[in-house]
C-alpha cells in the first residue's frame, strides 16, 4: 500500500457519498508498499479501505479480484467483503482511474510470528485454495516464471547499483527455475502475496486476510511456497525452522499435500524469492523520489534465495501423517 495520487477532502466526501456507509468523519493515508494508493477511511457507521489503483492492477481485472474477495467471504473465510455503491458497482472510477472500497478487517500484522500463529497462517491459507475451488473466475498468473525475467531485463546493467553480485545471481537463478519449473501440480485460485503485512491476527487466530491484487490461477504448493519465504525468517533473515514446520503443517493438515507437491517445494520456494527479488528491484530502481512510499529491499530475498538453494531439500521434508 502506499500513496501516489492526492485526493482532496471534498473528493473524498463526494465519493463516500456513493455509498450507502454514512458520512465521512477521516481519511488518513498509508504509507506501506508499492503498487497503489490507499486511505483508511472512517465514516459514521464504520472504518473501511480505500483503495485507487495505479499500477500492476488493470481495471478489467477488478471484477476477478472483488468477485473473488465477496465469493471467499461467502464461504466463511477470513477475507475482506468489496462495499459496492449505491448502484451495485464493486468499484468506481476517478480521472480514470478505478478506486474501491473494500471492508475493514479487525486485528494486528505479527512481526515476529509465533509456532503457533504461522500454524493458523497454514491452515488460512489451505482454506482460501479449498474455498476457491468452485469460484468461477480465473486469471493468469500476470507475476509468474517470464514476468520476472521481464522486470529483471528492464533494470539492465542498473543492477550493479543494488549489488555486484546480483546480475550473476540472477542469471544462474533464472536459467534454472526455467529448466525445473514444475508444470503437472493442483491448480486453484492462490494469494501470491500472503506476507505477514498482508495476515490480520487476533492471538493465534487469523482475523483477516488481505491485498489479493496478485491473486490468479495457479500453482497452490507455489503459494505455500511464497508464505514460507514471507514469514519463514527474521528480519536479518536468520532461518526459523519451527516457523517453517508450523506453517506446512497448517496447511497440509487442512488440505494434505501430495508427494509430487513435497518434492517440488525446493524449487518452488526458489521460485518465490526469485519472484519478489524481481518486483523489488525494479520497484528499486523505478519508484520516484517523492513518492509516499517505503521501497524494500530486493537483497533479502536474494539471500533467501541463496538459503533455499543451498537448504531446500532439508527445510521441506513430508509433513507427519
Amino acid at each position: 500500500m502506499a500513496v501516489y495520487t492526492h485526493l482532496s477532502a471534498d473528493d473524498l466526501e463526494m465519493l463516500i457519498g456513493e455509498y450507502d456507509v454514512g458520512v465521512l468523519v477521516s481519511a488518513k493515508g498509508i504509507a506501506e508498499g508499492v503498487s497503489n494508493s490507499n486511505w483508511l477511511v472512517e465514516t459514521t457507521t464504520g472504518r473501511f479501505i480505500l483503495t485507487m489503483y495505479e499500477h500492476r492492477v488493470e481495471a478489467a481485472d477488478l471484477p476477478f479480484f472483488l468477485g473473488l474477495l465477496d465469493h471467499l467471504s461467502a464461504k466463511g473465510s477470513p477475507v475482506p467483503r468489496t462495499i459496492h455503491d449505491r448502484a451495485g458497482a464493486p468499484f468506481r472510477l476517478i480521472d480514470g482511474k478505478a478506486v474501491a472500497l473494500i471492508e475493514f478487517l479487525p486485528g494486528v500484522s505479527i512481526d515476529t510470528p509465533r509456532p503457533g500463529q504461522a500454524r493458523a497462517v497454514g491452515e488460512a491459507l489451505a482454506g482460501i485454495h479449498l474455498a476457491a475451488a468452485d469460484f468461477p473466475g480465473r486469471r493468469e498468473n500476470t507475476m509468474a516464471l517470464p514476468a520476472w525475467r521481464k522486470l529483471l531485463d528492464d533494470c539492465g546493467d542498473r543492477l550493479s547499483e543494488i549489488d555486484g553480485s546480483l546480475s550473476d545471481l540472477v542469471a544462474r537463478e533464472l536459467d534454472y527455475l526455467e529448466a525445473s519449473w514444475p508444470g503437472d501440480l493442483p491448480r486453484s485460485v492462490i494469494h501470491a502475496d500472503l506476507f505477514p503485512d498482508n495476515v490480520l491476527m487476533l492471538g493465534n487466530r487469523v482475523s483477516g486476510l488481505i491485498d489479493f491484487y496478485f491473486a490468479c490461477t495457479d500453482i497452490m504448493a507455489y503459494d505455500l511456497a511464497v508464505t514460507h519465504a514471507a514469514w519463514s525468517f527474521t528480519g536479518d533473515d536468520g532461518f526459523r525452522p519451527a516457523i517453517g514446520e508450523a506453517l506446512v503443517a497448517g496447511y497440509h493438515q487442512r488440505r494434505p499435500l501430495t508427494s509430487e507437491a513435497c518434492q517440488a517445494l525446493p524449487i518452488l520456494a526458489r521460485g518465490a524469492a526469485m519472484r519478489f527479488l524481481a518486483s523489488r528491484a525494479y520497484d528499486w530502481l523505478h519508484t520516484p523520489a517523492d513518492a509516499l512510499v517505503t521501497r524494500k529491499d530486493p537483497m533479502v530475498f536474494a539471500r533467501r534465495l541463496a538459503f533455499y538453494e543451498e537448504h531446500g531439500k532439508t527445510v521441506f521434508r513430508p509433513p507427519a501423517g
